[in-house]
């Protein structure tokens, strides 16, 4: 695939993320108020890679209503520990308007080590998960993820593959987790690999005690 066509490929695969989010966070009232009332927010992107949806979440959370779209501020913080990934990440994504972007190297098994992060996080994000390779270590990744969220925070993901998601889901919930809404994102783009589709669902969780 060459260089101008991966681009297209990502365009339209984040047109269709900032389309998805738009309608599962309309399902979730307590979300839906909290994004309308305008105030700042903190969101941690867990095992992002490259962190090519950046921009699309800071876009959309940072301006998620014509309201809110001036006065709030927005801290985006992106870990991985792949230091090559992180280090293009964090050159790529400057001078947002909607957003203060941070990228670390770290271990999302691990945030109790990063004591740098905020102690909280309204919107933990978490893109392809890979619960297939490894699972125990992503049962750890969830149950850190559930910790950092505020009393009223929420974990969002999305998954590769059907099978996938629903066992993603299973594991989140035996963390502490309790979905809130999931969609199937029926415009998604096929990749080689049978059964597996970019963005294919997305799903929106908060912690069993919140309210």
């Amino acid at each position: 695939m060459d260089r101008s066509t991966n681009q297209q490929y990502l365009a339209e695969d984040m047109q269709r993320l900032d389309e998805m989010l738009s309608r599962v966070t309309k399902s979730d009232e307590a979300l839906s108020r909290y994004l309308a009332s305008g105030g700042d927010m903190q969101l941690l992107n867990l095992a992002c890679g490259a962190c090519n949806e950046a921009s699309t979440l800071a876009n959309f959370f940072g301006r998620f209503s014509e309201e809110t779209a001036n006065n709030r501020k927005l801290k985006f913080v992106g870990l991985d520990i792949r230091a090559q990934e992180i280090a293009d990440a964090a050159a790529r994504f400057r001078g947002n308007p909607n957003a203060e972007f941070e990228f670390l190297r770290g271990d999302a098994t691990k945030l109790h080590n990063h004591q740098q992060l905020p102690s909280e996080f309204d919107v933990v994000f978490v893109r392809h998960q890979n619960l297939w390779n490894g699972k125990s270590d992503w049962e750890k990744i969830y149950h850190k993820a559930l910790e950092k969220l505020s009393p009223n925070g929420r974990l969002i993901i999305t998954s590769y593959f059907d099978r996938e998601h629903q066992q993603a889901l299973e594991v989140i919930k035996e963390q502490g987790g309790e979905l809130v809404v999931t969609e199937a994102n029926e415009m998604s783009r096929e990749l080689p690999t049978p059964g597996k589709f970019v963005d294919r669902h997305v799903a929106i969780l908060k912690r069993q005690s919140s309210l």
